[in-house]
């Protein structure tokens, strides 16, 4: 069973979703209407049920994140990713509020400094951005780089958590 919500959040509303493991996904506003393509491709034989009541605890910590109250998401995660995509995520995972690394960083955290491009596709592929902080990744020199909720998101998030 996949459960799913919609929220409101200052950057848009977000939908996310949930397996029996934890969280799966958050989908940007521009994108909920693949969710159901999304979900199907990576869960094929799960029931989906729109299901506020089983996502209450996401949702508050994602209002106090944007409230400012909240630096760190206490969440169980559900990833499904190839090996080295874990690897880097895991490794984003753990990048502090307030702080940023560059893809070049992160994929020598994950195992191989030479595998940045690597490490940028699988930021693109996190299912879970923002509890998952993929906006803390920037490119060489403080550039941006790019953001699947795309860039003023990006901008957004990194000046809510003082990152200039």
């Amino acid at each position: 069973m996949i459960n799913y919500t919609i929220t409101s959040s200052p950057i848009g509303k977000l939908l996310l979703a949930k397996t029996k493991f934890g969280l799966s996904h958050i989908i940007f506003e521009h994108k909920i209407q693949k969710f159901e393509s999304i979900v199907r491709n990576n869960f094929p034989n799960e029931k989906i049920s729109n299901n506020h009541h089983a996502l209450v605890t996401e949702v508050d910590q994602l209002t106090e994140y944007f409230s400012g109250n909240r630096k760190v998401f206490n969440i169980q995660l559900s990833l499904s990713l190839p090996p080295f995509f874990k690897k880097v995520i895991n490794v984003v995972k753990d990048i502090p509020y307030g702080k940023y690394q560059t893809y070049k960083d992160v994929a020598s955290k994950a195992g191989n400094s030479k595998a940045y491009r690597a490490a940028g596709n699988a930021n693109a592929r996190n299912p879970i951005p923002i509890i998952i902080p993929c906006h803390r990744v920037l490119a060489s020199r403080g550039k941006l780089g790019g953001y699947g909720g795309g860039i003023k998101i990006k901008k957004y998030l990194l000046n809510l958590e003082g990152i200039q």
